[in-house]
């Protein structure tokens, strides 16, 4: 397995702008919590924040906002400069000039809240009736930031946002990861970056998480967490690719683990169950001991439930280890920074293993037996080690840990994978034309047309919820939730028969929880702190629906939220299959699903794309379709039906900026050879090509346009036009619909609204 290294680096914090800004305030053990000027926070249990002094503002051309960028997009653009900046490997644009080409660049970034402080003042703004600009409403779309990203550096490989709450920039590394191992990219720019809002402070705050002085985590008389904004972002390069380009080599990612604890919305698991797993997956997949391991950046939020279950995690992985290992938490000097917090606690990691040194956990006032490790009180210490580690673990129990070591130490080769093809065993349906995929099939050959702009459904869930699960939800975690027990049935898998951990969730979704975010931030714009719900918030977390799929199945494996809005779906397909061919799990449930809220569906009637006269045959719907994804000799050796084989994947950006194409089509057909490649599929072959088209004339024609160039005279079908936009769903309608009649390879187009596309064959043998 060819190793993975660390290039570049850039950071914006409160510690201040610049990777070394922010690495000498956390070895200073400076707090740079402080007072909060940009938003209103009276009311709150605190005034503190880790805020960032805004940065320098670009004026590109490519998507600026009336107004501005969102901070979130601000901080990313910056840290990623600095990355980018610091690389030593190029982009060498249009297969010109040295460097790695444009189509071997990926992103990926994680965020917990994306642009939410710009959905929150379009919505003043259209109550105080002034005028917004339509494009402010793309803002709240986690892929936005993901794609600035690509089309202010150029990049034209996979671009992807993943969306694990407070594990989002961890994720982001995995993923990131997997693919540079996969051969789909060369490069990856990759990291997280969120930004203070009215929603995140009057969440927390209603689930008095909030410390009234600069948090202390694993302190015996801590108070709670600190919030922080800001923005971490690692250039990830291919040993051999750095090497000959003279980059510098920081530091290697040796690999990561991945969990969910499947046990409260909000809460970890007291003995830190979840967590554990997340630590000793880490340990297989990157072949080191427990007694390796100097140093871990914890997670440490500085509350009290979350600091003691990951102290009890690193003991039940690391054994008689844990008494001799050093774990600190810089969350005590900068706060948590929610999707961020991965990706700069991975910088901070990754300096410590170049500096030889562990930053501190600052205002520590004495251990608390509940935790009881060494957190590196209040100085900075000087410690030799090798190999490194990062927690992060979030909301709906989404757990992540990353494995760094330093560059030049004395290497032993990574464990191999044994690679197994990955097969599609089971569907479940949730909509507005069936409650099952032949019955959305027959639909579909019926030509059962959905008609208005917009078809929502009216689903009953007695069948797989009690009343005390179902009062929990919104109807994107129902929707999750209903059609993953569907598709267990489906392919006649019971978890609880099998191994509950080795079975993951991957859910995409394009639109996220809309509805909780409305029914939460809606009454805070309106009344202040005190209209904060604390039942509503847990479910403004994009990756909650995940979360109780995999508490109400039962389900601990894996876990990850993928949101590359219209082709989050898809990007999801992407993440399970890389994990189950490397035998990070056995089965995956990946189900895409999306529910509408009033002010989703007024944003959507704002933007030209969808009110022009190119749009007439626009449908959208709401529901949800899940797949069961198995490795197929799991599959085969429990005798499971096998409905087709995910045999190819492929991912590109057209790069040209927020809600724009390339009108020739050329990032779809890089797509769609891409995934016929690794495939091994001849286009001459399929049996048919299952099209984003939706209806949408400029974003149809190119796709059309890209299918003639890469399959001429193939079947072209498009169900979206018949049975309406599922959002995010595109990619498991289209495979549920293939798999029940397709006889031979077909290739499935997912895109979102911004230029990202992603192509999958599925196979039948």
């Amino acid at each position: 397995m060819e190793r993975v290294v660390v290039t570049g680096l850039g950071a914006v914090t409160a510690q201040g702008h610049g990777v070394e800004a922010t690495w000498r305030g956390f070895l200073d053990g400076t707090v740079a919590i402080r007072p909060v000027t940009g938003i209103d926070v009276s009311g709150y249990r605190t005034s503190l924040g880790g805020e960032v002094d805004p940065p320098q503002r670009r004026h590109d051309d490519y998507g600026r906002l009336v107004g501005g960028w969102d901070g979130a997009v601000e901080f990313a653009l910056a840290a990623a400069g600095e990355a980018m900046a610091g690389a030593g490997v190029k982009v060498a644009r249009n297969g010109h000039g040295e460097g790695v080409p444009a189509t071997r660049w990926g992103v990926v970034v994680g965020t917990c809240n994306g642009g939410l402080r710009s959905a929150e003042g379009a919505w003043l703004a259209e109550r105080d009736g002034k005028a917004v600009d339509w494009r402010q409403h793309l803002m709240i779309q986690p892929q936005t930031i993901a794609e600035v990203l690509s089309a202010a550096f150029g990049l034209r490989g996979p671009v992807f946002s993943v969306n694990t709450a407070c594990a989002s920039g961890a994720h982001a590394i995995a993923h990131a990861v997997e693919i540079i191992r996969a051969g789909r990219a060369d490069a990856m720019l990759v990291g997280g970056s969120d930004a203070f809002n009215e929603t995140v402070f009057a969440g927390f705050n209603s689930l008095e998480s909030l410390s009234p002085a600069p948090a202390a985590p694993y302190s015996k008389d801590r108070q709670g967490l600190s919030l922080g904004e800001g923005s971490g972002m690692l250039v990830l390069v291919r040993h051999s690719v750095a090497v000959a380009a003279g980059a510098p080599v920081v530091a290697e990612v040796l690999g990561y683990g991945l969990s969910a604890d499947g046990h409260h919305p909000t809460a970890p698991h007291p003995q830190g169950e979840g967590a554990a797993r997340a630590l000793t997956a880490a340990f297989a997949a990157t072949g080191i001991a427990p007694a390796d391991v100097a140093y871990v950046n914890g997670h440490g939020t500085g509350t009290p439930k979350n600091d003691s279950a990951e102290s009890n995690a690193v003991r039940r992985a690391f054994g008689y280890s844990a008494e001799k290992l050093a774990l600190s938490s810089v969350k005590s000097m900068v706060g948590h920074l929610l999707g961020a917090a991965g990706a700069v606690e991975g910088i901070a990691t990754v300096l410590a293993l170049r500096d030889q040194t562990a930053p501190p956990t600052t205002g520590f006032t004495g251990p608390d037996p509940k935790c009881g490790l060494d957190a590196v009180p209040n100085e900075a210490r000087s410690l030799p080690m090798d190999v490194a580690m990062s927690n992060n673990f979030a909301f709906a129990g989404a757990n992540a840990t990353v494995v760094f070591a330093r560059e030049g130490r004395p290497a032993t080769p990574l464990p191999e994978p044994v690679i197994d093809r990955v097969v599609v065993t089971g569907a479940g349906v949730v909509s507005p034309v069936g409650a099952t995929a032949a019955e959305l099939l027959r639909a579909y050959r019926d030509g059962v047309t959905v008609t208005g702009r917009v078809s929502t459904v009216d689903h009953e869930p007695a069948a797989y919820l009690t009343p005390r699960q179902r009062r929990r939800m919104d109807r994107l975690g129902v929707f999750a939730v209903v059609t993953s027990a569907m598709a267990l049935e489906d392919a006649g898998l019971d978890p609880a028969e099998h191994d509950p951990d080795r079975v993951g969730v991957v859910l995409g979704t394009g639109l996220g929880p809309v509805e909780s975010i409305e029914r939460f931030t809606v009454p805070v714009l309106e009344s202040g702190a005190v209209a904060a719900n604390p039942a509503v918030f847990p479910n403004t977390v994009y990756n909650a629906a995940a979360g109780q799929v995999s508490m109400v199945l039962g389900v601990k494996g894996p876990t990850s939220t993928l949101t590359a809005a219209h082709a989050a779906g898809a990007s999801a397909l992407c993440v399970a299959h890389d994990l189950l061919r490397t035998g990070a799990a056995d089965a995956v449930l990946c189900p895409a699903v999306d529910a509408f809220s009033p002010a989703a569906l007024r944003a959507y009637e704002r933007i030209p794309l969808f009110s022009g006269p190119g749009s007439g045959r626009y449908t959208l719907v709401e529901g949800g379709v899940t797949l069961l994804l198995e490795r197929e000799s799991f599959a085969r050796a429990r005798g499971a039906r096998v409905l087709g084989h995910l045999s190819g994947q492929g991912s590109a950006a057209d790069a040209v900026g927020i809600g724009r194409w390339d009108p020739r089509g050329a990032g779809v057909e890089r797509a769609m050879r891409a995934a016929l490649a690794e495939a091994g599929v001849d286009a001459r072959e399929l049996a048919a090509v299952w099209a984003n088209a939706s209806g949408l004339a400029s974003v149809d024609r190119p796709e059309l346009a890209a299918v003639e160039r890469v399959a001429p005279g193939v079947r072209v079908e498009t169900p979206k036009q018949v049975l309406g936009e599922p959002v995010g769903a595109g990619a498991q309608l289209a495979i549920a619909l293939a798999t029940q009649e397709s006889p031979g390879p077909v290739l499935v187009n997912s895109s979102s609204l911004g230029g990202t596309h992603v192509s999958l064959v599925v196979t039948k043998e």
